[in-house]
């Protein structure tokens, strides 16, 4: 077996173990890229070693993807199949473990026109919205990672050459995830327990107010009352620990709905429905979007909260800092699952369930009364730099730092 081999390997042991925690007699239902078939098929091995009853595989082709955007009736756009939602609607019902696969090119759909890609989004989104209220809620486990792919690293990678672009983003996917520790599951234990760390202090502290100050950033951000920090590490309904993002830095709770007011600049590209969105600024007026202001991606950026009327509120307040590992390796990923992790960020969009105290049992109309937004979509995007100060503010008006100059001073 040669390294890389051996790390694939042990990659897909990780996102079996650690990532959705497998049980014995367990459904798992796995989405990836036909091109990434090998790691697919190491991930369905390892999963019926830990016991798995049945391994579901999605398949997906980027280039089929490409040509349905570019040649499908327009109707086709609008509508989302209803054997789509049946079939991971009962997924979860079953009680299934779901591993989420990403490798696309960022520039998937690069000049696709905006209205196909924003209504298939809309249509998505009303589709899956029971599977999402799961997802955000932890009914079941879940987990999203990344594999490389040529076009992906190209654009990671452009000086380098076909091969030895992807042989660097593999590297820096496997480095993110810790895959070169002596024990990486050890090491992901003690990783996740730092994390949990931090946001049991913040949780201590109970602030009402969060006050970000950058270049290009004033902003104020309202937390509900019985708001809840936490860490990418989590339980489903059966108590199973498992760790939805790999690799992960954050720190994230929900905002107060109503309560965001200011402005914010991006401080990373946003790569959303194939295209990138870069250099936006946005405004906020009692938690409504009021103002979009985007160089680079503004259509596209302005579709994406016009989407429903929660696209036009934040659903998630994250804190990573700068000396993040992600953000030290100087690698713009084009990414989400990555440059999130690089970054203090914010989410256009719903918010998680499992960020109020008692929210996993509570119904929407609960949710919504708490404070939490409600929406079809949930999409992050990066604010925080080495030049980021963020204060907490407590109910009786003490001003805490929690960040200073992009990392932790609490």
């Amino acid at each position: 077996m040669s390294g890389f081999e051996h790390y694939l390997d042990t990659y897909a042991q990780l996102i079996v173990k650690i990532g959705v925690n497998v049980q014995q007699g367990q459904e798992v239902f796995v989405t990836g890229a036909v091109d990434q078939a090998v790691l697919v098929r190491l991930v369905a091995s390892k999963a019926y070693e830990a016991g798995a009853s049945n391994v579901h595989v999605d398949w997906t082709d980027d280039s089929l993807s490409r040509l349905k955007y570019e040649k499908a009736a327009d109707e086709v756009f609008t509508r989302f199949p209803e054997w789509e939602t049946g079939k991971r609607n009962s997924f979860v019902e079953r009680g299934a473990a779901f591993i989420s696969i990403v490798s696309s090119s960022p520039d998937l759909l690069k000049g696709i026109d905006s209205s196909r890609i924003t209504s298939f989004q809309k249509a998505s989104g009303q589709g899956l919205k029971e599977f999402r209220r799961a997802i955000q809620a932890d009914k079941v486990s879940w987990t999203v990672v990344a594999a490389a792919s040529k076009q992906w690293a190209a654009k990671v990678f452009p000086e380098a050459g076909e091969e030895e672009a992807v042989e660097l983003l593999w590297k820096a996917i496997f480095d993110s995830v810790r895959l070169h520790a002596e024990d990486p599951v050890k090491a992901w234990e003690e990783h996740n327990a730092n994390l949990h760390n931090k946001g049991e202090t913040l949780n201590q502290n109970h602030f009402q107010k969060l006050h970000y100050t950058a270049p290009g950033t004033d902003l104020t951000i309202e937390l509900p009352e019985k708001h809840i920090w936490v860490a990418a590490g989590s339980t489903n309904v059966s108590n199973i620990p498992f760790m939805a993002n790999m690799p992960t830095e954050e720190v994230f709770t929900v905002p107060l709905k109503t309560g965001v007011n200011g402005y914010v600049s991006s401080t990373k590209p946003l790569s959303y429905g194939g295209n990138i969105i870069d250099r936006f600024k946005l405004t906020f007026e009692n938690g409504r979007i009021v103002k979009v202001e985007a160089e680079e991606g503004q259509e596209i950026l302005q579709k994406l909260v016009d989407i429903d009327e929660g696209s036009h509120y934040l659903g998630e307040v994250a804190l990573v800092p700068h000396e993040s590992p992600i953000s030290q390796s100087n690698i713009l990923f084009y990414n989400t699952l990555f440059d999130e992790n690089a970054s203090n960020h914010l989410a256009i969009g719903s918010g998680y369930a499992f960020n109020i105290e008692g929210g996993k049992t509570m119904t929407p109309e609960e949710l919504e009364a708490s404070g939490v937004n409600a929406s079809i979509t949930h999409n992050d995007f990066m604010i925080g730099s080495a030049e980021m100060d963020i204060d907490g503010i407590t109910k009786d008006g003490k001003v805490v730092p929690i960040f200073r100059k992009g990392n932790w001073a609490i």
